[in-house]
């Protein structure tokens, strides 16, 4: 295979729309029947039994798809998948701050957010993507909580290391938050500063319920005190 081909084999399979032959001699800067020729040799390439995908013309353009006869062991694999994890803004707020200084306890969370988490938490200790690491030796002995495995796959992380650091985030905020595709950078952006204090009530209770509330913004100013 060739550079461009391969190159045309990488945009194809990245691309979240089918790119067009025009698009990607454009992108490259080739001629279109260079990009026709590729495009041909890769359909053939892809003809054969070795691989499980093939290359096809959808919608004017071009997309990897699986080959027919593997549809059914396609859909019994999907099948057991578990459900992408959706948590609202409390949620992903607090999950934040957990992944960012762990170990920590509920009153330093509660001290960080300005607002009660304890109904988050257990929302976070349901999906498994936080856990209890033992207890802080201060007194009372609250709980020290920390991220899991779990938090890991969900978030496409091979380790805590990966998380973005906050000056990223900031400059990727200075940007104009462009380019950011993961859901690290929205930890990032959640743990950079405490979300405003004194949410309402039923916010926190539809937190604790796990109902999902979209994607947060950009950090907002630190906390103030709970109002009296």
């Amino acid at each position: 295979m060739n550079e461009l081909q391969s190159a045309i084999e990488a945009i194809i399979y990245a691309a979240e729309e089918p790119p067009t032959a025009a698009q990607l001699a454009a992108a490259l800067a080739v001629e279109r029947t260079h990009v026709d020729a590729a495009i041909e040799a890769l359909t053939a390439r892809y003809a054969s039994d070795d691989y499980g995908v093939e290359l096809r013309a959808v919608a004017g353009g071009f997309r990897m798809a699986t080959k027919p006869q593997h549809h059914e062991s396609v859909r019994q694999f999907l099948k057991h998948l578990k459900p992408p994890v959706r948590l609202s803004l409390a949620a992903l707020e607090t999950l934040a701050v957990i992944a960012y200084r762990q170990p920590i306890t509920l009153p330093e969370i509660r001290e960080i957010r300005g607002v009660d988490a304890a109904g988050v938490i257990n929302t976070l200790l349901d999906k498994k993507l936080v856990t209890t690491a033992g207890r802080k030796e201060v007194i009372g002995k609250p709980i020290l909580y920390r991220t899991t495995r779990e938090f890991l796959l969900q978030f496409g992380l091979s380790g805590i290391k990966d998380l973005p650091t906050l000056k990223e985030f900031e400059e990727m905020a200075q940007a104009g938050l462009e380019g950011m595709e993961a859901a690290p950078a929205e930890l990032a952006a959640v743990a950079a500063e405490a979300p405003a204090a004194g949410r309402a009530d039923k916010e926190e209770q539809a937190a604790a319920a796990g109902e999902a509330t979209g994607v947060p913004a950009p950090p907002p100013a630190p906390p103030e005190p709970d109002p009296a």
